[in-house]
């Protein structure tokens, strides 16, 4: 148990008990105190009193009570320079009041002021003697015990832990109680503290602040260390919820208070080496941050980046103690400067031989100038009363604290404006009123004035003043002294986006560095990549994974990849999308070029057999099985060999219901023309046989007839197709990750393979029929090269259907411009070339006797 807890569970124990004595009506005739009076170290009468508890001294004896005889009184140590000039400050509003006819004329104010030693126990003691008075024995037995406060508003504590123990005993009585210093944000509570006010900001604002500063430097893992009271514990909780909502991590959180055993702190310093973060957060009072600066000067931790809190960034003590340059480039928040006219002046005049409580000045006089006034044996010099501070140095003569003491002095005004309202001065003011804490605590809660200085003062709902911060930052000055640099400002009045207020250029960072010193658990991942936590760990200690194809990042610290668009895909970095490339068959590649130049050649020499063929119409084996076929077969050769040009180019409406129903109906018409000729062929040898008239029923009539008929049959096949679901051009997104395939969709995949289905069946047909009249006996028999070129039609166009599936993109385009020409040049070069190879080179055979077969052999 820490001497903190004993203390405050011997103050509540005590507390108990003067409260049933000190307000219940005694059984004795006379109303008498309990305990030993608490005399004031300062006093001075006046019309109206004024409480002070401030801390002259920073510590005190530890001793083990044994509850069997009375606890002595608290032996108080280690004087504290701080706590006199607080007093001083509150000294010289009173005198500066007094000394005045604008406030409060004709009534003077008096004070008592009391040492709390840092004891939060003894602060709640000397809090019921300033309410209580310490009269032993009342006037009469006929006055009730009862009475009206001694003081009417009470000045301080200095640190939060004693403001709410003693806001919690003198509340119910409404005696205000204004702090200069005790900032913790749960005195905010006016439940809880209904007479608490203060003239500092309270922590909520600050370590909302501290942590939008460690964000705007980007630090997202740092320590954090903080003073085990009210103080640190409420001020690094609202630091840490407000980092946790802003992408901060904490390493580490630890806590100590000044009078810990060595060991925890030596846990500390440990901790802190084995760290990785660079940064720190000290939520300390200057007492602590002197403790833990010995420690960390001892290990010599050097290279971490401070950021303090208001209890010791502008502590001029601390910055003294920084001699192994362990906060070099600290940054934090501190109270805004400030200047009272002759406050300065006034702390330094201090005569303790003119002073109300010579023993405590004798002592505090002995401490600063290092002399006795009695003698001593040593080789202390002896006190005469007379000593000068003009060459002394040391933290009572440092005015760093000076916007402290204006808090001080802010907090006496607001109490002189609130009685100069209530007393209804204006000349004189009305010494009849009775005063009363509660009206008066009410009273300051609605004042609102401006100091000598042009400063306005006023309480919000929650008895705090406005939040306003200076950003100093510790740079080393050449003479070798820290000097507390104004880097920025911070404003809670002001919109979120522009309440901080920052000078980057001239920060000094640790290490007399300019750069601003990184402190991650892990880099930043840039982007193309995503963040992924690591197992185990906070959130700000993760891996940077790759985006996967498809999936873009264009932050930096992207949480997820984005999908990029179908039509668009993530480049090579993965940080942007790009529009995909459209791929189809176009005349510009080499593909598309030779089959373009393939279906130019078979057109040109299609053309160039009807041409042979026109200017031999009326030779023999022109008019050999019926020319006027050949010329419609050559016709639909030639529409064969341009149609595949409608598969190469982009794709478009008209284009994709072109190409399908001209490929279907040309080669229908195309193998109806063979499949009359085949018939021909069969009819005209039955038309040799004795009594057949077989070319009476299958004349040129109906032969025009039956290539009709097929070709009809097909063009309704298109029609129905093109009505009821016709192709349309598609983008495929699946073929390719990175590309878009235009194609032309089928619509309806029956439509297709019925066109496909009845050409084959046509195929296969005249293939039957040219196979059954290979043998004929003709010596130009046509069925022989009709039957060979339907062999190459049906080879090509089996073996196109499992191409076609198989290949991606364009490249099935190309497979059935490939079957298209194939099947074409089959048929041109079978069934023309062996006729063009006679009527150009073996004219002689260009007879009817010699196609019919009946040339004489030699």
């Amino acid at each position: 148990m820490t001497s903190i807890q004993r203390w405050s569970e011997q103050g509540l124990a005590l507390l108990e008990l003067l409260l049933v004595v000190s307000f219940s009506q005694a059984e004795e005739p006379l109303c008498r105190q309990r305990g030993d009076p608490e005399n004031p170290p300062l006093f001075q009468d006046g019309d109206i009193m004024l409480g002070g508890i401030f801390s002259f001294h920073s510590s005190w004896k530890d001793r083990q009570e044994t509850y069997r005889h009375k606890p002595l009184p608290l032996e108080c140590t280690s004087l504290n320079f701080r706590g006199f000039q607080f007093a001083q400050a509150m000294l010289f509003a009173i005198e500066e009041i007094n000394n005045t006819t604008d406030l409060l004329p004709g009534i003077s104010l008096g004070y008592k002021m009391y040492d709390s030693c840092g004891s939060i126990a003894r602060s709640v003691r000397v809090a019921l003697a300033l309410a209580n008075g310490n009269d032993v024995i009342s006037a009469s037995s006929e006055t009730p015990c009862t009475k009206p406060a001694q003081v009417q508003a009470i000045m301080g504590e200095t640190s939060s832990s004693p403001c709410m123990a003693i806001a919690t005993v003198i509340g119910p009585f409404h005696i205000p109680l204004i702090s200069h210093y005790a900032t913790c944000a749960c005195l905010s509570d006016k439940t809880k503290y209904p007479s608490f006010l203060r003239t500092i900001p309270s922590d909520y604002h600050q370590s909302r602040a501290l942590a939008q500063l460690v964000k705007h430097f980007g630090w997202s893992w740092v320590g954090a260390i903080r003073t085990n009271d009210d103080y640190g514990n409420n001020g690094m909780a609202t630091f840490t919820e407000t980092a946790r909502q802003l992408g901060i991590c904490l390493e580490y959180s630890v806590s100590f208070f000044r009078t810990d055993p060595p060991d925890k702190i030596l846990k500390i310093i440990n901790l802190i080496k084995v760290s990785t973060s660079k940064v720190i957060v000290a939520f300390l009072s200057h007492l602590d941050m002197d403790v833990l600066i010995h420690e960390l000067s001892y290990h010599n931790l050097t290279g971490y980046q401070w950021v303090g809190s208001e209890g010791w960034i502008f502590d001029s003590q601390t910055a003294e103690m920084n001699r192994h340059h362990i906060l070099d480039g600290a940054i934090g928040l501190s109270i805004p400067k400030a200047h009272v006219r002759g406050m300065r002046e006034f702390i330094l005049n201090v005569k303790p031989l003119h002073s109300s409580s010579n023993e405590m000045f004798t002592e505090f006089w002995e401490a600063l100038f290092s002399c006795k006034f009695k003698q001593s044996t040593g080789n202390q010099r002896e006190c005469t009363g007379h000593e000068d501070l003009t060459h002394v140095h040391n933290s009572f003569t440092d005015m760093s604290l000076m916007p402290i003491f204006n808090n001080v002095y802010k907090g006496v005004y607001a109490v002189a404006h609130a009685l100069h309202s209530i007393l209804g001065c204006n000349e004189t003011c009305n010494n009849k009123v009775q005063l009363n804490p509660f009206t008066i605590l009410q009273r300051i809660r609605r004042i609102q004035f401006k100091t000598k200085e042009g400063e306005e003062v006023y309480f919000n709902e929650d008895g705090d003043p406005a939040a306003k911060y200076e950003i100093i930052n510790w740079q080393r000055a050449e003479n070798g002294f820290v000097e507390f640099v104004t880097v920025g400002l911070y404003d809670a009045s002001l919109p979120a986006d522009k309440q901080l207020n920052l000078q980057n250029t001239s920060i000094i960072w640790t290490q007399n560095s300019k750069q601003v010193p990184v402190s991650v658990c892990s880099e930043k991942c840039p982007p193309g990549t995503r963040k992924v936590l690591q197992k185990g760990k906070p959130v700000c200690c993760f891996d940077c994974i790759r985006c996967a194809e498809g999936e873009i990042s264009n932050v930096s610290d992207s949480v997820s990849c984005v999908r990029c668009h179908p039509e668009f895909w993530s480049n090579e970095r993965r940080d942007a999308c790009v529009k995909k490339e459209a791929e189809f068959l176009s005349y510009e590649e080499i593909m598309g070029a030779l089959l373009t130049a393939a279906s130019l050649f078979g057109t040109c020499m299609t053309v160039v057999v009807a041409l042979i063929f026109f200017r031999n119409r009326k030779t023999p084996i022109v008019r050999a099985n019926n020319s006027e076929l050949s010329f419609l077969l050559l016709f639909s050769l030639t529409l064969c060999f341009l149609c595949s040009l409608s598969f190469i180019g982009r794709p478009s409406e008209w284009s994709c219901m072109l190409r399908h129903t001209a490929f279907g109906i040309t080669f229908v018409l195309c193998i109806s023309c063979v499949l009359g000729k085949t018939m021909v062929v069969l009819m005209a040898f039955r038309a040799t046989l004795p009594g057949s008239n077989a070319m009476k029923w299958f004349g040129p009539a109906q032969q025009r007839i039956s290539v009709l008929s097929f070709t009809l049959i097909q063009v309704v096949i298109c029609i129905l197709w093109l009505t009821l679901s016709p192709p349309f051009p598609f983008k495929n997104f699946k073929e390719f990750k990175d590309k878009i395939i235009l194609e032309c969709a089928l619509g309806s995949a029956l439509g297709f393979w019925a066109v496909l289905g009845y050409i084959g069946i046509l195929a296969i047909l005249c293939f039957i029929l040219a196979f059954l009249a290979r043998k004929l006996p003709d010596n130009f028999n046509e069925a022989k090269f009709i039957t060979f070129s339907m062999l190459i039609f049906c080879a090509v166009w089996i073996t196109f259907i499992p191409a076609y599936v198989s290949s991606p993109g364009k490249f099935s385009v190309a497979v059935e411009i490939f079957a298209i020409l194939a099947s074409s040049f089959g048929l041109l070069i079978c069934i023309f070339i062996p006729k063009c190879y006679i009527i150009l080179l073996k004219p002689e055979k260009n007879t009817k006797k010699n196609i019919m077969g009946k040339v004489t052999r030699k």
